[in-house]
Order: structure tokens, then C-alpha cells, then sequence
């Protein structure tokens, strides 16, 4: 099933959770010289117009970074994260807005490595296009990046964040996220993984987080944006959230500062919320 696109939501207030933690996370890794790769399992399509049909049908990102562009009261890891998409507008304009692969290579130092799946026809054309000039950084491939990832663990130089980030749009893909999880923290211990799910009524969005839980990660954080209550009716997104295991011990800190913030700025009704936990020793 191949219906996702994320230019239907790019930029959208799930976007601004996940973006803001993985800069968080690779400039920590860019505290030491020695490479590290970046893993995206399902990369989508690189950079998206906003002005685009598909981003123009929804218009996600209004309610999402649009309302943060033009604050001048930024929290520092909201700051950087504003900062890192500027590098898409230069004229200051808010017309394109950069998916994670593409934010991953503003952090991406000479000796960094890019890892790219995606499977969808057309996201995949587009994430060819992005990344044109970047091949010897750079590997973009069609395929099913959970199963691709086995071969890439653990990497050689033993330093990675990788990306979980799946549509959800079948609930085999909530089987596949812990099943795939729990080979990669078999095949590396020490690697990053970053899981982003959605806040849905659906069972199996609520029993993910949990289930997360129960492979017993030494070091985690589990940090939850709700923008609005959930819907009577059972449907829709009203949140996201991201588990992340072996987080860098400063990130609890910085999304402290900031998420009181985001949820003043970003949610519609009294529903909005956040919340975090964590252990790391």
C-alpha cells in the first residue's frame, strides 16, 4: 500500500516535534570529530513547496512551523531548528520545507554518511533530485528500509542515528517498528534509534509507546506533543510522539525549555499538552 505522501503534511506541527529532536540529536553527535551515518528508513521525498497541490490541500504547515516562522521569542532548540529551515528559504519567505534526510544533511560534516529508503515511486524520484550532487555523501535507494537495515548495522564506525518513521497506514507497520527495533538494538547496542509515532485513537497507535517500552533499553526518552483533544469521533491525529533510545543525556533539558513553548504556540484547544519521560544513565 503506497498511498502515503508526506507533501500532504509537511511542515505540520508532528514535523516540528520529530525535526527539532533529530537536529538535537546530530549536533550532539557533531561534539566529536569521528563520522557518524544517518539511517532514514522511510526518507520520503526530500524537500517539499508549500505552494505545492499536495501541501496547498492541506495546509498543515500553517498550523504547524507557519506559526512559529515569524516569533522573535524562540527557545534555543526551537532556534535551531528555525534555523536550519531558513537554510531552504534564504529570502525569508516560508516556501519550502525540508523532510528529514534533507535537514540531516545541513548537520552533515564531510566525513558523515546518508543512508536513504524510500519505496514510494514518485517520493523516491524526488528524493533522487535532492540529493543529486551529493552521491559520494549520500545513497539513495527504492526498497523497504525496514528490512534494509539489518545490513547496515552496526556501522563501521560504531556512531549512528537511525530514523523510524513509517506511515502507519497498515497495522502491520506497528508490528514492524518494534520487530525491527529489537533486531537493531541486537545488531548495535550503542546506536540511536528514533521512533516517531502518531497519537490516533486506534489501539495499536496507544499500545506502541508501550511496547517500546518493554524492550528495555537501557537509555530512552519517550516525549509526546498533543496539539488538541482527541476526537470524539475516533479519527484523526492529535498528536505525535518519538521514543528514542540511547539519547544524549542533554536532551531532556533542551526540549524542557522548550516544550511548555511549542505548546502555547502550536495548540488549538485546551487538549494541548505535552509530556516526557526518560531514563539515561
Amino acid at each position: 500500500m503506497l498511498s502515503y505522501r508526506h507533501a500532504f503534511h509537511a511542515g505540520n506541527h508532528a514535523d516540528v516535534l520529530k525535526h527539532l529532536v533529530l537536529l538535537e540529536l546530530l549536533d550532539y553527535y557533531n561534539r566529536k570529530d569521528k563520522p557518524w551515518l544517518y539511517i532514514d528508513t522511510h526518507a520520503g521525498g526530500g524537500c517539499y513547496a508549500l505552494d505545492s497541490e499536495q501541501a496547498d490541500k492541506t495546509a498543515e504547515a500553517v498550523d504547524g512551523i507557519g506559526r512559529l516562522w515569524a516569533r522573535d521569542d524562540l527557545p534555543p532548540a526551537v532556534a535551531n531548528y528555525i534555523g536550519a529551515v531558513r537554510q531552504f528559504n534564504p529570502h525569508g519567505k516560508l516556501l519550502f520545507y525540508p523532510g528529514s534526510p534533507a535537514l540531516a544533511m545541513t548537520r552533515a560534516r564531510a566525513q558523515d554518511r546518508l543512508r536513504l529508503f524510500e519505496l514510494h515511486p514518485a517520493d523516491f524520484e524526488s528524493l533522487q533530485r535532492t540529493f543529486t550532487t551529493e552521491q559520494a555523501r549520500v545513497q539513495v535507494r527504492r526498497s523497504d528500509g525496514f528490512a534494509a537495515l539489518k545490513a547496515l548495522l552496526p556501522p563501521p564506525t560504531r556512531r549512528a542515528v537511525v530514523l523510524i518513521d513509517p506511515p502507519y497506514e497498515v497495522k502491520d507497520d506497528y508490528r514492524r517498528v518494534v520487530d525491527t527495533v529489537r533486531d537493531a538494538m541486537r545488531r548495535f547496542p550503542t546506536g540511536t534509534f528514533v521512533v516517531w509515532y502518531p497519537m490516533l485513537a486506534r489501539p495499536e497507535a496507544r499500545a506502541l509507546p508501550e511496547r517500546l517500552a518493554g524492550l528495555e533499553a537501557g537509555n530512552w526518552l519517550d516525549v509526546r506533543l498533543a496539539v488538541r483533544d482527541a476526537p470524539r469521533d475516533g479519527l484523526g491525529m492529535f498528536g505525535s510522539g518519538l521514543y528514542v533510545i540511547n539519547p544524549p543525556w542533554v536532551l531532556p533539558q533542551r526540549l524542557e525549555a522548550a516544550l511548555p513553548w511549542l505548546v502555547k504556540q502550536l495548540g488549538a484547544d485546551a487538549g494541548a499538552g505535552f509530556d516526557m519521560e526518560h531514563h539515561i544513565e
